[in-house]
């Protein structure tokens, strides 16, 4: 059967969902980061992501974690301590990440 893009909408396929959640100047360089480095906290990350305000940081993160993609570890102690890590949802994306990673190295231009 040949399908029709005349009877298809893109905001039913599984790509947009995805995009729905990764979609974001930061969503998808915070992701790597926690696949990278396990649990990151939020000063680290923002040192790690250079040029990231941390209002920008903190709703990407709120996001990450309202869609289940990042867990939210609060720990009681003074000063506070908060870490970021992957949610078993979260590490499920790994492949893709990883992926990236490759054709990245793949077809970057060299520096020579």
């Amino acid at each position: 059967m040949v399908r029709c893009i005349a009877d298809e909408n893109l905001c039913n396929t599984g790509f947009s969902y995805t995009l729905s959640l990764i979609n974001g100047k930061y969503k998808m360089t915070i992701l790597y980061t926690l696949m990278e480095f396990g649990s990151v906290r939020f000063n680290e990350m923002k040192r790690y992501i250079s040029g990231v305000s941390d209002k920008t940081l903190s709703i990407a993160l709120k996001e990450l974690e309202n869609d289940g993609l990042v867990h939210r570890e609060m720990y009681p102690q003074v000063p506070p301590k908060v870490e970021y890590s992957l949610t078993e949802t979260g590490r499920s994306l790994i492949p893709l990440l990883d992926g990236m990673c490759e054709w990245g190295d793949k077809h970057r231009p060299s520096s020579e």
